[in-house]
């Protein structure tokens, strides 16, 4: 029996557009979560403690303290999410380890600029450090999810914003 190559062709299609899909939701999907949730969630304790006791040092403990705690607990969030039976989003470990390890990644790479000694070279560093972690967000959301790149940035900047000033706020009381 002849196969018809026009349906092979519609299959592969098919099966592209499938795994395309897989990837999104069991790979890109928790690894955005994830960054973002560490390149945010992080940023007031952080920002507040470098304004409120001028010391990198400390500054840099608390920072390290705050990924490594968003990323324990953004991976059991979404290994413990659901079962990726009915959902297609994959194995919840191997999602719980992106995320949790994604977490981590945006939460400490503000941090790391608090390794300098002088507070005010860190801060700066930090910042545009955090300049860059948004950036990348938004350009993931653009790439993968089709979503407007200036929109995509607009919000990010807000919600990072929002996040950033309330720690500066806490750190000038």
């Amino acid at each position: 029996m002849n196969k018809d190559p026009h349906t092979e062709d519609v299959i592969g299609e098919i099966e592209d557009i499938l795994a395309d899909r897989s990837f999104l939701l069991q790979v890109v999907q928790p690894a955005l979560v994830g960054l973002m949730d560490g390149s945010v969630s992080t940023l007031a304790p952080l920002f507040a403690t470098a304004y409120a006791t001028k010391s990198p040092h400390i500054a840099f403990l608390i920072g390290v303290s705050a990924a490594v705690g968003a990323a324990i607990s953004m991976a059991f969030a979404e290994a413990l999410s659901d079962t990726g039976e009915h959902t297609g989003r994959g194995h919840p470990v191997v999602r719980g380890l992106i995320t949790g390890f994604m977490t981590f990644v945006g939460g400490i790479l503000h941090t790391l600029p608090f390794l300098i000694q002088n507070i005010n070279t860190a801060l700066y560093l930090a910042f545009t450090v955090v300049g860059f972690e948004l950036a990348a967000i938004a350009y993931i959301r653009f790439h993968y999810f089709k979503m407007s790149f200036w929109l995509s940035v607009l919000q990010v900047i807000f919600g990072g914003g929002l996040v950033l000033a309330a720690g500066l706020l806490i750190g000038h009381a």
